[in-house]
């Protein structure tokens, strides 16, 4: 049963900075992709994501602010989010995919950006 456990959220001032992780376990293989959304449930949108290889995608909100990675051999990623606006407010949910197999959701980590 592969499980995602998310890490890391909490309140942060604007311009201030947070850094997200998301520890994966069960996996029998290589991840292919492991990325991050932010809203509702059936209302997410893409925040970034990287695949095994390290390609990456960023929304354009948070590009120049944010940074993913990962880091294979612990099946772990990370996004640092620097320069935080508060609407960069929600809750962020890490996300796993083996494309056309596979995904799998963490439960979500709440980030909130206020004065």
């Amino acid at each position: 049963q592969v499980q995602l456990v998310e890490s890391g959220g909490g309140l942060a001032q604007p311009g201030g900075s947070l850094r997200l992780s998301c520890a994966v376990s069960g996996s029998a293989y290589e991840i292919h992709t492991m990325g991050w959304y932010r809203g509702a449930p059936g209302r997410r949108e893409l925040v970034a994501d990287i695949t095994s290889v390290g390609v990456i995608n960023y929304s354009d909100s948070v590009k120049g602010r944010f940074a993913i990675s990962r880091d294979n051999a612990i099946n772990t990623a990370y996004l640092q989010m620097d320069n935080l606006k508060p609407e960069d407010t929600g809750v962020y949910y890490c996300r796993v995919e083996w494309p056309g197999l596979y995904n799998y959701w963490g439960q979500g980590t709440q980030v909130t950006v206020s004065e």
